[in-house]
């Protein structure tokens, strides 16, 4: 019997790969879990406490989770998805809709299905460096919020670039509607040099994804809900619904290291080596986009597709978070003293890309929906498979999902407009991994049925 994975995973480690990608100890070169160890990997023998029903060291470990006076934190070991599903579902008995921005996690949007509840998808603003959404439009967001029993909100987007949340927030709350923040890619937020957590603007729930930026173990991720959050016990109580009956303790105790980490951690190493890593990528013309979190960093390059760029990146094993048409997506480590990242390997293998000078690429932009909208919580059961050239003006049976990043860009429900259409061929044509694209046909609604 073979073993196709460990093998996979042995060859790639043999090529000394660079990681400019998720999770955060990039391949255990930052921070200390060094400290752990598999004969850890234990259960809720005596003397370990139950994750479902903490009342010793797990209790005990969870506390030292300090970020903010008035909040709580609580461990999930099935990852973010799992905090997103106990809040939502949470409010499934409460009157009115769900409020989501468009560029939310696909974890939202299958909490929502899973309610059955009304949505209705926020108006939204877009980048004009990295054509994503940023965030909901704050100017129009007080006219949406008629019914709206809760909101979730992403902050900061996959590319680093970050809403005001403290005026969403205040909205909100001002129109009595709480608030669930997706901080995914935040778990750093508030060291030296970083955007401030959407806790410092009194949100209801938050929820970061400690493995994709500290140094924890992947699946491991905190969420952090408020003293005088609504429904707060009844969410605590769908943590253990949503979560595995066997956490495991080695990813609680690289959560526990991965704090320890970020209560010590000192940014000057970090935004010395940044300021390196973009000068040596600026001295090969690539344009370097720098956001509102430093620990992302866009690479642009006159006359080349993102995909291109990340294939010029991946040559040299250097590899990036995730790659579209425009740029490719640098997540940085959090350099510290005596790290064991590789970084003056990462600078020879910069200086070693082949560049050609190149005209700019004709622009094809195709312009994302930015308008509210209902969105679809039910299942679509009478569906059938066509050609996306015959897809226009047909109802779209599933989520269309680019992965990375597993924000839908196409919602079930919604009715398929020429320019999806133009998407969805460009997708198909760079051969990218979306799901709910196969091959060259959709899943539709069936109206013949």
């Amino acid at each position: 019997m073979g073993l196709p994975l460990v093998n996979q995973l042995k060859a790639l480690h043999h090529t000394k790969p660079i990681s400019l990608h998720v999770p955060g100890h990039k391949n255990m070169t930052i921070g200390n879990l060094n400290q752990l160890d598999f004969t850890m990997d234990m259960t809720e023998i005596t003397g370990l406490d139950d994750l479902h029903h903490p009342e010793d060291v797990l209790l005990e470990s969870m506390e030292t989770i300090h970020k903010h006076p008035n909040y709580d934190a609580f461990y999930l070991v099935n990852g973010t998805t799992s905090g997103i599903l106990s809040v939502i579902q949470s409010y499934k008995d409460e009157t009115g809709r769900y409020g989501v921005v468009r560029n939310a996690h696909k974890s939202v949007f299958h909490a929502v299905d899973l309610t059955q509840q009304p949505c209705h998808l926020f108006e939204m603003t877009m980048s004009n460096e990295t054509k994503q959404y940023i965030g909901p439009r704050l100017e129009t967001l007080h006219h949406q919020l008629n019914e709206t029993k809760l909101a979730i909100l992403t902050y900061p987007n996959y590319y680093g670039e970050c809403v005001n949340i403290a005026n969403a927030v205040q909205t909100l709350h001002a129109h009595d509607v709480p608030v669930l923040v997706d901080e995914a890619h935040g778990a750093h937020f508030d060291l030296e040099g970083f955007p401030h957590s959407a806790m410092q603007a009194g949100a209801d729930y938050v929820v970061q994804s400690y493995h994709k930026t500290l140094p924890a173990l992947t699946m491991g991720s905190v969420i952090f809900i408020h003293k005088e959050a609504p429904v707060r016990e009844r969410v605590i109580k769908y943590l253990s619904y949503f979560q595995t009956s066997s956490p495991s303790y080695l990813v609680m105790s690289s959560l526990e290291l991965a704090h320890q980490f970020y209560n010590n951690y000192k940014s000057a190493e970090f935004f010395n080596k940044r300021q390196q890593l973009i000068n040596a990528l600026s001295s090969k013309q690539f344009k370097v986009v720098e956001v509102d979190d430093p620990l992302k960093l866009i690479i642009q390059c006159d006359g080349y597709q993102g995909f291109e760029l990340q294939e010029q990146f991946e040559s040299l094993q250097i590899y990036t978070e995730l790659a579209d048409e425009y740029q490719v997506l640098f997540v940085l480590p959090l350099w510290h003293d005596n790290d064991n990242y590789p970084f003056e390997l990462l600078l020879e293998r910069i200086k070693q890309l082949k560049i050609q000078e190149r005209a700019p690429l004709d622009e094809q932009r195709i312009i994302y929906n930015t308008e509210s909208s209902k969105y679809y919580p039910g299942d679509i059961n009478d569906v059938k498979e066509i050609d996306i050239d015959q897809a226009e003006n047909e109802i779209l049976a599933t989520h269309i999902v680019p992965y990375p990043p597993g924000i839908p860009l196409m919602f079930k429900g919604e009715k398929i407009s020429n320019s999806m259409v133009k998407l969805l061929h460009n997708w198909h044509n760079q051969n990218l991994k979306i799901e709910g694209l196969y091959g060259h046909k959709i899943k539709i609604k069936d109206d013949s049925k």
